[in-house]
């Protein structure tokens, strides 16, 4: 469990860092769109890929669940 919380935290940094956005305003978003969980029940996945595959991932997801 460590290892998914240490994940979720680099996912929320390195999202905020390539939309410049704020922790606060990328935890809105990643509630508002369950993407904490999607990271978690993904992690094995998605925890071997690079950061940009993870970003798009990211926002796929959003532009899915908010289209």
């Amino acid at each position: 469990m460590e290892n998914v919380t240490k994940f979720l935290v680099y996912c929320v940094e390195i999202y905020k860092t390539a939309h410049k956005k704020s922790g606060k305003e990328v935890m809105r978003i990643f509630s508002q769109y369950g993407i904490l969980d999607y990271i978690a029940e993904c992690y094995g996945a998605l925890h071997t890929t690079g950061p940009e595959y993870i970003i798009r991932d990211i926002d796929s997801l959003i532009e899915e669940k908010h289209g």
